[in-house]
């Protein structure tokens, strides 16, 4: 691949490279209401993530939202921020260094890299990074479990709108979900047997995964059968009978129905049966963020104590640990097979020619 430098030349010599491209929805730069309204103009932007007629959003976006909500939200990202920065691009980051190191443990020579689909740093920055070190091959791998058109494809739209502009394009591969993922689904039963190995099992345990309007499951929205999936899935993993746990939906916006049952409702439900303990797990996030430390850790437990309840727990996310690190390398392992870098496929170009000279020979003995 043709390789930009300053001097606007081209170096035709740089090796081919694979690279892997993780993707995350997106954090302020800062827990300040400046860096907030600017996060949430370039989210709230997208009409993938807000479905309505674009004028009359226009007008609500501007003249409501962006005057009031971030203020609020600042406020709510200070109480979750740590001297490294935002806990959603710290988590992201160590999952693809660790990535990267597996991968490599592994026997691939693959580059891992992350961006952000909304803020820094922007998918179209990263790619034309990768440009720049002679990516052939890609792989884009979503970090949500379950495919929702306002992540998922949002995140694929970028991709694809990012290489529009590309004279000569890599070739391209897409993750497009891991919710019923086998190895996904092991770390995370770990990561919460891990927990009850030291604290004990609760009453029940909740699975909240973020929620979407009721109006894209009937668009055709696979998302709530995938939420269900992954609950069902990890429910019997962790051998729990149907009273001992919940999946329910939290981060409801607006007037209009969301997925159901509401987090939030939920938990006023257990409190006020006086229900004795309750766990809750985040099945649809693989890092923690203001979602599950600000929502679920703090809100959720006011919500459970103030309804009647006495003992909640959040158990956080997978984050970098090394069950869902191996579960991601396994994951990426599936969908590179056969590229030249990976150790299904030698990186020699002369070695692979051989391999497959080799492989014509015995096919044709064969016959």
């Amino acid at each position: 691949m043709a390789r930009y430098s300053a001097a606007n030349a081209f170096d035709h010599s740089m090796p081919e490279r694979t690279a892997v491209l993780l993707v995350q929805l997106g954090t302020p730069d800062a827990p300040e209401t400046s860096a907030v309204r600017r996060y949430l103009r370039e989210f709230l932007s997208d009409p993938r993530v807000v479905e309505i007629p674009r004028l009359v959003w226009a007008l609500i976006l501007n003249g409501i939202i962006l005057n009031v909500r971030p203020a609020r939200s600042a406020e709510k990202y200070a109480t979750i921020w740590t001297d490294e920065g935002s806990p959603l691009a710290v988590h992201t980051a160590n999952q693809a260094r660790r990535l990267g190191q597996a991968l490599e443990a592994r026997g691939h020579s693959i580059e891992v890299a992350w961006a952000m689909r909304y803020g820094r740093p922007a998918i179209s920055q990263v790619m034309r990074e990768m440009r720049e070190r002679n990516v052939t091959r890609l792989l884009v791998l979503p970090l949500y479990p379950q495919y929702a058109a306002s992540t998922t494809a949002t995140a694929f739209d970028a991709v694809f709108s990012e290489l529009s502009g590309w004279r000569n394009q890599p070739e391209l591969r897409t993750i497009r979900n891991f919710h019923d993922d086998g190895p996904y689904i092991e770390a995370l039963a770990r990561h919460v047997e891990a927990y009850w190995a030291r604290e004990g099992k609760p009453d029940v345990l909740m699975m909240s995964f973020h929620g979407v309007p009721r109006r894209s499951l009937l668009l055709g929205d696979p998302y709530h059968c995938e939420c269900l999936v992954t609950g069902r899935l990890l429910a019997e993993r962790l051998q729990l009978a149907p009273e001992q746990f919940r999946v329910t939906f939290q981060s409801r916006f607006g007037k209009a129905e969301w997925l159901q049952p509401y987090t939030d409702r939920t938990l006023e439900e257990l409190g006020a049966q006086k229900t004795g303990r309750v766990d809750v797990v985040c099945p649809g996030f693989v890092s923690d963020c203001l979602e599950t430390l600000e929502e679920i850790a703090i809100e959720g437990r006011e919500t459970f104590i103030a309804a009647g309840g006495s003992d909640y727990r959040y158990l956080g996310c997978v984050n970098d640990s090394a069950e869902f690190i191996s579960a991601l390398a396994r994951l990426v392992e599936r969908h590179v097979a056969g590229w030249p870098g990976t150790a299904t496929e030698p990186a020699c170009p002369h070695a692979a020619l051989a391999k497959r000279r080799e492989r014509a020979v015995a096919l044709g003995a064969e016959r």
